[in-house]
């Protein structure tokens, strides 16, 4: 039996969008994700700002620690550097995907971003490009602050490198903020996104080496890891040996895909 033919029906016709339009939308995106999250006190001023002043702060008081006639140890300024500016990083990804998310999702934002006529992804992107630029400015402020204040001894080649692997070191912790905010309300978002920080904090040993007994709960850290890049990348060795560095790369990377994964088919069928 054939199939029934409807007359006068036509095929949908599909129209592409010219790509100079689809790159502006999430340029537009991104500008207005940032905006927004600039004059929002309470985001920018904690991360923009708290590292660089806490930095300053023990920056200053390792280097009267230091000039002492026996440092305790010639790379503290180095571990205080690159643990406070991972530190910086950190709080954007999570902070910023954990609650914002989990506040606009709540709000029905997310389903009145998906009617509208802008590339599926550009709200995701827009959140994880905002978060990159916030942790550039800390990771370039810092290093300034290194540079000038601490006067560290670092080349400019290597300080570049610092400051590229931590703002690229932002995006683990945007997933792991990504997948907080596709489960848990916005009112419950702020204490989990904390359970999950200071503990990592914490159990990465950024700032001080973690007893012998706990040390190897620093291996599942991904703000260990991206510190060790970080530190590789300033010219001191990885704690962890040769494969220290490949093997960072690959838990930095595992943990960015596998909390995408875990978060993009849900928040595709929840709102």
């Amino acid at each position: 039996m054939s199939r029934p033919t409807v007359v006068g029906a036509a095929p949908h016709a599909v129209t592409l969008m010219p790509m100079r339009r689809v790159v502006g939308a999430y340029v537009a995106e991104l500008r207005f994700e940032t905006i927004r999250m600039l004059r929002t006190p309470a985001f920018a001023v904690p991360f923009a700002v708290i590292p660089i002043a806490l930095y300053l702060f023990f920056g200053l008081l390792a280097a009267g620690a230091t000039d002492r006639p026996t440092p305790p140890n010639p790379n503290t300024p180095f571990y205080l550097f690159t643990g406070f500016s991972v530190m910086g990083v950190i709080g954007p990804g999570l902070f910023g995907f954990g609650m914002s998310i989990a506040l606009e999702r709540e709000q029905g934002l997310l389903r009145l971003k998906r009617a509208l006529p802008m590339p599926p992804v550009a709200y995701l992107l827009a959140k994880m490009g905002m978060a990159m630029l916030f942790s550039a400015f800390v990771s370039l402020a810092v290093t300034v602050l290194a540079v000038v204040v601490r006067d560290l001894p670092i080349s400019l080649g290597r300080a570049a490198a610092v400051v590229a692997i931590e703002t690229l070191g932002t995006l683990p912790f945007c997933a792991i903020g990504l997948f907080i905010g596709a489960r848990v309300s916005g009112r419950v978002a702020p204490a989990v996104v904390n359970v999950v920080y200071l503990p990592m904090i914490y159990l990465s040993g950024l700032f001080f080496p973690l007893p012998e007994s706990i040390r190897a709960v620093a291996l599942f850290s991904p703000a260990f890891h991206l510190n060790q890049l970080a530190l590789g990348a300033a010219g001191i060795a990885h704690v962890m040996g040769a494969a220290g560095p490949m093997m960072s790369i690959a838990a930095l990377v595992g943990v960015t895909v596998l909390f995408t994964g875990l978060t993009v088919r849900r928040l595709a069928t929840s709102i």
